[in-house]
Protein backbone atom coordinates (compact mmCIF):
# COMPACT_ATOMS: atom_id res chain seq x y z
CA UNK A 1 0.00 0.00 0.00
CA UNK A 2 1.49 3.31 -1.05
CA UNK A 3 2.39 5.88 2.05
CA UNK A 4 1.45 9.51 1.77
CA UNK A 5 4.10 11.86 3.03
CA UNK A 6 3.78 14.02 5.88
CA UNK A 7 2.53 16.34 7.30
CA UNK A 8 1.29 17.75 3.68
CA UNK A 9 -0.61 14.66 1.31
CA UNK A 10 1.68 14.58 -1.76
CA UNK A 11 -0.65 14.96 -4.13
CA UNK A 12 -0.60 18.52 -2.90
CA UNK A 13 2.91 18.99 -4.39
CA UNK A 14 2.12 19.69 -7.71
CA UNK A 15 -0.50 22.35 -6.75
CA UNK A 16 1.57 23.41 -3.98
CA UNK A 17 4.85 24.00 -6.84
CA UNK A 18 2.59 25.18 -9.58
CA UNK A 19 0.91 28.20 -7.29
CA UNK A 20 3.93 29.19 -5.44
CA UNK A 21 6.11 29.28 -8.93
CA UNK A 22 3.12 31.58 -10.28
CA UNK A 23 3.41 33.68 -6.93
CA UNK A 24 7.05 34.26 -7.51
CA UNK A 25 6.89 35.17 -11.59
CA UNK A 26 4.31 37.70 -10.71
CA UNK A 27 6.54 39.24 -7.70
CA UNK A 28 9.16 39.43 -10.20
CA UNK A 29 7.28 40.67 -12.83
CA UNK A 30 6.02 43.58 -10.79
CA UNK A 31 2.38 42.43 -10.17
CA UNK A 32 2.14 43.35 -6.87
CA UNK A 33 -1.80 42.96 -6.45
CA UNK A 34 -1.78 39.46 -8.89
CA UNK A 35 1.14 38.04 -6.68
CA UNK A 36 -0.38 38.52 -3.06
CA UNK A 37 -3.40 37.01 -4.42
CA UNK A 38 -1.65 34.22 -5.91
CA UNK A 39 -0.06 33.84 -2.33
CA UNK A 40 -3.14 33.47 -0.28
CA UNK A 41 -4.04 30.54 -3.07
CA UNK A 42 -0.63 29.33 -2.21
CA UNK A 43 -1.14 29.26 1.33
CA UNK A 44 -4.74 28.04 0.69
CA UNK A 45 -3.94 24.73 -1.08
CA UNK A 46 -1.17 23.77 1.67
CA UNK A 47 -3.61 24.09 4.01
CA UNK A 48 -6.20 21.87 1.63
CA UNK A 49 -3.75 19.27 1.38
CA UNK A 50 -2.67 19.25 5.11
CA UNK A 51 -1.90 15.66 6.63
CA UNK A 52 -1.67 15.88 10.26
CA UNK A 53 -1.06 12.80 12.85
CA UNK A 54 -4.14 11.43 15.03
CA UNK A 55 -4.24 9.80 18.29
CA UNK A 56 -6.09 6.59 18.16
CA UNK A 57 -8.47 6.05 21.09
CA UNK A 58 -7.37 3.17 23.33
CA UNK A 59 -10.67 0.73 23.12
CA UNK A 60 -9.51 -2.10 20.24
CA UNK A 61 -13.20 -2.35 19.59
CA UNK A 62 -14.06 1.72 18.58
CA UNK A 63 -14.47 2.53 15.04
CA UNK A 64 -13.35 5.32 14.43
CA UNK A 65 -14.19 8.17 11.70
CA UNK A 66 -12.71 7.72 8.02
CA UNK A 67 -13.06 11.59 7.73
CA UNK A 68 -12.93 14.58 9.03
CA UNK A 69 -16.17 16.67 8.67
CA UNK A 70 -20.05 16.95 9.20
CA UNK A 71 -22.10 13.67 10.12
CA UNK A 72 -24.98 14.60 7.64
CA UNK A 73 -26.35 10.91 7.43
CA UNK A 74 -26.91 7.85 9.55
CA UNK A 75 -29.55 5.18 8.92
CA UNK A 76 -30.27 1.87 9.10
CA UNK A 77 -30.58 0.37 5.36
CA UNK A 78 -30.45 -2.60 3.50
CA UNK A 79 -27.13 -2.12 1.40
CA UNK A 80 -26.89 -4.17 -2.28
CA UNK A 81 -24.10 -2.29 -4.09
CA UNK A 82 -21.53 -3.20 -1.64
CA UNK A 83 -21.49 -5.28 1.46
CA UNK A 84 -25.17 -7.01 0.40
CA UNK A 85 -26.42 -6.75 3.87
CA UNK A 86 -28.44 -5.15 6.56
CA UNK A 87 -25.96 -1.62 8.09
CA UNK A 88 -25.90 1.42 9.54
CA UNK A 89 -25.08 4.30 6.54
CA UNK A 90 -23.18 6.68 7.99
CA UNK A 91 -22.45 9.85 5.86
CA UNK A 92 -19.67 12.24 6.33
CA UNK A 93 -19.33 15.83 4.31
CA UNK A 94 -16.17 17.26 4.29
CA UNK A 95 -16.06 20.76 3.18
CA UNK A 96 -13.17 22.36 1.23
CA UNK A 97 -12.01 23.94 5.16
CA UNK A 98 -11.36 20.54 6.51
CA UNK A 99 -8.77 17.55 6.36
CA UNK A 100 -9.65 15.43 3.14
CA UNK A 101 -6.92 12.48 4.10
CA UNK A 102 -9.21 9.63 4.78
CA UNK A 103 -8.49 6.84 7.66
CA UNK A 104 -9.42 3.11 7.78
CA UNK A 105 -12.33 2.88 10.64
CA UNK A 106 -11.71 -0.67 11.30
CA UNK A 107 -8.83 -3.15 11.21
CA UNK A 108 -9.63 -5.59 8.01
CA UNK A 109 -8.35 -7.06 4.64
CA UNK A 110 -9.52 -5.51 1.54
CA UNK A 111 -11.61 -7.72 -0.26
CA UNK A 112 -12.62 -5.41 -3.42
CA UNK A 113 -11.69 -2.07 -4.91
CA UNK A 114 -15.20 -0.74 -6.34
CA UNK A 115 -15.00 1.90 -8.96
CA UNK A 116 -17.53 3.53 -10.43
CA UNK A 117 -17.74 6.77 -12.58
CA UNK A 118 -20.84 9.32 -12.22
CA UNK A 119 -22.09 12.48 -12.02
CA UNK A 120 -20.47 15.69 -9.58
CA UNK A 121 -23.38 16.70 -7.61
CA UNK A 122 -23.13 18.49 -4.31
CA UNK A 123 -21.81 16.07 -1.95
CA UNK A 124 -24.15 16.84 1.18
CA UNK A 125 -27.01 15.60 -1.43
CA UNK A 126 -28.95 12.16 -1.80
CA UNK A 127 -28.30 12.80 -5.25
CA UNK A 128 -24.79 13.00 -5.14
CA UNK A 129 -24.38 10.20 -2.77
CA UNK A 130 -26.20 7.58 -5.39
CA UNK A 131 -25.40 8.96 -8.50
CA UNK A 132 -21.97 10.22 -8.12
CA UNK A 133 -18.34 9.02 -8.84
CA UNK A 134 -17.32 6.86 -6.18
CA UNK A 135 -14.59 4.45 -4.87
CA UNK A 136 -15.49 1.86 -2.29
CA UNK A 137 -12.83 -0.12 -0.34
CA UNK A 138 -14.85 -3.45 0.85
CA UNK A 139 -13.07 -5.39 3.89
CA UNK A 140 -13.34 -8.11 5.79
CA UNK A 141 -12.16 -8.32 9.37
CA UNK A 142 -10.69 -10.47 11.84
CA UNK A 143 -14.35 -10.97 12.98
CA UNK A 144 -15.30 -12.23 10.57
CA UNK A 145 -17.53 -9.70 9.24
CA UNK A 146 -17.47 -7.27 6.30
CA UNK A 147 -18.06 -3.84 5.96
CA UNK A 148 -16.94 -0.79 3.28
CA UNK A 149 -15.80 2.67 3.56
CA UNK A 150 -16.82 4.50 -0.18
CA UNK A 151 -15.23 7.86 -1.24
CA UNK A 152 -17.69 10.11 -2.99
CA UNK A 153 -16.87 12.80 -5.57
CA UNK A 154 -18.79 16.31 -4.50
CA UNK A 155 -19.68 18.78 -6.89
CA UNK A 156 -15.92 20.44 -6.64
CA UNK A 157 -14.43 17.50 -6.31
CA UNK A 158 -13.20 15.55 -9.42
CA UNK A 159 -10.60 13.43 -8.34
CA UNK A 160 -10.59 10.49 -5.73
CA UNK A 161 -7.42 9.36 -4.44
CA UNK A 162 -7.62 5.20 -3.29
CA UNK A 163 -3.93 4.41 -1.58
CA UNK A 164 -5.40 0.72 -0.95
CA UNK A 165 -5.30 -2.34 -3.37
CA UNK A 166 -7.28 -5.94 -3.40
CA UNK A 167 -5.07 -7.95 -0.78
CA UNK A 168 -3.80 -4.79 1.61
CA UNK A 169 -3.96 -5.98 5.51
CA UNK A 170 -4.67 -2.27 6.74
CA UNK A 171 -4.97 -1.33 10.47
CA UNK A 172 -7.55 1.17 11.87
CA UNK A 173 -6.35 4.66 11.15
CA UNK A 174 -4.05 4.25 8.53
CA UNK A 175 -4.42 6.68 5.83
CA UNK A 176 -5.98 5.13 2.86
CA UNK A 177 -6.68 7.80 0.50
CA UNK A 178 -8.22 11.30 -0.28
CA UNK A 179 -10.50 13.38 -2.25
CA UNK A 180 -9.47 16.42 -4.05
CA UNK A 181 -11.72 19.24 -2.75
CA UNK A 182 -14.61 18.58 -1.02
CA UNK A 183 -16.66 15.71 -1.26
CA UNK A 184 -18.05 13.11 1.78
CA UNK A 185 -17.84 9.49 2.54
CA UNK A 186 -19.88 6.82 3.51
CA UNK A 187 -19.55 4.00 5.94
CA UNK A 188 -21.55 0.85 5.65
CA UNK A 189 -20.83 -0.98 9.27
CA UNK A 190 -22.94 -4.06 10.71
CA UNK A 191 -26.32 -3.49 12.60
CA UNK A 192 -24.88 -4.85 15.70
CA UNK A 193 -22.65 -2.43 16.44
CA UNK A 194 -23.26 0.64 18.80
CA UNK A 195 -23.41 3.79 16.80
CA UNK A 196 -22.40 7.01 19.32
CA UNK A 197 -22.50 9.40 16.47
CA UNK A 198 -25.84 11.47 15.13
CA UNK A 199 -26.88 14.01 12.26
CA UNK A 200 -25.05 17.39 12.78
CA UNK A 201 -22.14 16.45 14.79
CA UNK A 202 -18.56 17.60 13.79
CA UNK A 203 -15.88 14.35 13.65
CA UNK A 204 -11.73 14.15 13.07
CA UNK A 205 -10.73 11.36 11.07
CA UNK A 206 -8.72 8.32 13.16
CA UNK A 207 -9.64 10.21 16.70
CA UNK A 208 -13.69 10.55 16.37
CA UNK A 209 -15.12 7.34 17.51
CA UNK A 210 -18.32 6.54 15.11
CA UNK A 211 -19.68 3.34 17.25
CA UNK A 212 -18.33 0.16 19.02
CA UNK A 213 -17.92 -3.34 17.88
CA UNK A 214 -20.28 -5.68 19.23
Amino acid sequence: MKQPQIPVAREGYPFIVFIAFATLTAAVLGYEFIAVVLLFLTGFVFYFFRDPERILPDAEDAVVSPADGKVILVEKIFDDRFVNDHVYKVSIFMSVFDVHVNRLPITGKVEKIQYAPGSFYAANTDQGGLANEHCAVILSTPKNFRYAVVQVAGLVARRIVCWAEKGDAITRGTRFGLIRFGSRVDIYLPQQMQVEVRSGQRVRAGETVIGYIA
